[in-house]
């Protein structure tokens, strides 16, 4: 039997990798290469791997370490301090996607009960924290406020399944005594975890940080002792492997456990995510007409509970529908709900492969929707103002069609810009009433307010946003934001557009590569500047300061600069 297991890992293994180098030819998602593999030496396919015992074997493991690796890289302090936009429009998300996917469960689609509904309906309500992160970060997008945003409401979705996978077991006599209980033994399972990791954690993991093999060996017992120990509780496993990891997660030897231990991720994920693939059934026409209800579904319910918040608190266009359109896929712990539920025999496995296909529809559909979600908003807006809904750039152009036009005409803020208020406002103070900020940052918006200094709503790359500015009337206009966070377009291409508007006005405009410098002056800039020979200067200072030994004094000097500064962008 042992040697059965053994063989069995083995062919889930290299049918993964080669799936996978397949995969990374065509640029489709990793776990989609899992779930085609699993599928492909499954019982239902080709039937290399048909033991089921070995099949709940390696997807137990695979599970209880997958979730102790996510566990490690949730960051509580985030979830802690969300704000209240994303506080707001993830309960609603979370909460409002549940309902109407229960909702539409009960009475159309592949559920054959209320609890089965309930399961899908939590599944589709979570997004894929994995894809999202990977293309945001590939796009620089991130830091952005409609990235921050996405995030936020991932953060929160975590909480949700944490509270979801406390009640799971007992979903099937949702008693309110079952339930009190459940939640008391929530509260004592994370009562010992944090203790541990608190005070018995960190001596050990101490005394043992100079073995490596007993580093990793020590977090894998913490992981499966908790595990066990939920287990015995009466909670779900898997549980208390995702608890393990939060808790490990917060003191001081984290990055030491985190880079052992994530050694092994890889190896887990492929064996859970392959496991889960062998359950998928032969796609049949109504496999696949349901798994297109399920898109459309998930698709739907994001439009409907994820837009809606971000307007009402006047977000403006960009920010309520990127993050929508960020969020429209299912996420890899949708899979592992699931399959905890077929665990418990609350769901068929029919649903799980109809949830699988959906899953990797979604993930090569969603893909290409975030990549150009630039082109999405644009084809969108109109349809937009079509429904009567209003842009936060038609208040302004309401409140501002009086006004005298600005001389100073700073186009897009970001640290610079911030920088450059606190600035202008220390030593020519006289000089803001004369600055107007184009810029499509509803939050930036409000604190330019508070300051008295003239906001417009609008992307600084459209030629009618720059031209009912009055961009076409400044006698100076700056552009301090790099080529890689201009979106379908570059400094240049600005430049130009300026430059046609306002033959006369002195613009100012950034240069990452010094090789560009000469063009952006042959297409008519006044100034180009390049903050990289400033801070390559300011190094220099600091090394003459080192081999002085003057570093602390330089460090004063700027402690001292940097004293009472209330920027808008920290």
């Amino acid at each position: 039997m042992e040697h059965g297991l053994v063989t069995d890992i083995a062919v889930c293994i290299i049918a993964a990798w080669i799936v996978a180098v397949a995969s990374q030819v065509a640029r489709q998602p990793l776990l989609l290469a899992y779930l085609v593999a699993g599928f492909v030496i499954g019982p239902n396919a080709l039937g290399w791997i048909a033991d089921k015992d070995s099949i709940a074997t390696i997807s137990e493991i695979g599970l209880s370490l997958l979730l102790f690796m996510i566990g490690l890289e949730i960051d509580l302090k985030k979830m802690l301090s969300a704000g209240r936009v994303i506080t707001v429009t993830a309960a609603t998300q979370i909460f409002g996607g549940v309902f109407l996917g229960w909702l539409i469960f009960n009475f159309i689609g592949p559920a054959r009960n209320h609890l089965e509904a309930l399961y899908l309906a939590v599944a589709v309500a979570m997004s894929s924290t994995i894809i999202i992160v990977k293309i945001l970060y590939d796009k620089r997008e991130l830091e952005t406020l409609a990235g921050r945003v996405t995030l936020g409401v991932l953060v929160l979705q975590d909480v949700f399944v944490i509270l979801f996978l406390a009640l799971q077991p007992n979903l099937k006599n949702p008693v309110v005594s079952v339930i009190t209980v459940a939640i008391s033994h929530v509260i004592l399972l994370v009562a010992v975890a944090f203790l541990a990791s608190r005070f018995v954690l960190p001596p050990v993991f101490k005394f043992i940080a100079r073995l490596p093999e007993l580093v990793l060996v020590g977090a894998l017992a913490w992981c499966f002792a908790m595990a066990g120990f939920a287990g015995w509780l009466g909670l779900s496993t898997a549980m208390g492997a995702l608890i393990a990891g939060m808790m490990v997660s917060t003191f001081p030897y984290t990055l030491d456990v985190v880079a052992k231990v994530t050694s092994l991720r890889d190896f887990f994920v492929t064996l859970f995510f392959v496991s889960l693939g062998m359950k998928i059934p032969l796609p049949t026409w109504g496999c696949l007409l349901w798994t297109i209800f399920l898109c459309l579904v998930l698709v739907s319910t994001r439009l409907a509970t994820v837009f809606p918040p971000l307007y009402q608190m006047r977000q403006g266009f960009r920010v309520s529908l990127l993050p929508t359109i960020n969020l429209c896929q299912m996420s890899e712990l949708s899979l592992v709900l699931l399959a905890l539920g077929n665990k418990s025999g609350d769901v068929s496995d029919n649903s799980i492969g109809i949830a699988a296909f959906a899953f990797a529809f979604l993930a090569v559909g969603s893909t290409y929707a975030i990549l150009n979600s630039e082109k999405i908003l644009r084809r969108a807006t109109p349809w937009l103002k079509k429904m009567e809904l209003r842009d936060l750039d038609q208040n302004d152009a309401e409140t501002s069609g009086s006004e005298k036009p600005k001389r100073i005409c700073l186009l897009g803020f970001s640290w610079t810009a911030s920088s450059l208020i606190e600035e202008i406002s220390r030593e020519r103070p006289d000089l803001l009433a004369e600055i107007m900020v184009i810029d499509f940052n509803p939050v930036v918006h409000g604190k330019l307010k508070q300051l008295k200094i003239h906001a417009i709503y609008g992307d600084i790359t459209a030629r009618d946003v720059l031209l009912h500015a009055g961009a076409a009337h400044a006698e100076v206009i700056i552009c301090s934001l790099p080529n890689m966070v201009l979106k379908g377009a570059d400094n240049l291409k600005i430049l130009r557009q300026l430059r046609e508007l306002n033959p006369t006005g002195k613009i100012i405009v950034h240069a990452e590569l010094l090789a560009n410098i000469p063009a952006l002056y042959a297409a008519g800039a006044s100034y180009v500047t390049a903050p990289r020979l400033l801070e390559a200067a300011d190094l220099l200072q600091a090394v003459e300061a080192a081999e002085q030994n003057l570093l602390d004094q330089k460090r004063g000097e700027q402690e001292k600069r940097l004293a009472d500064r209330h920027e808008i962008i920290p």
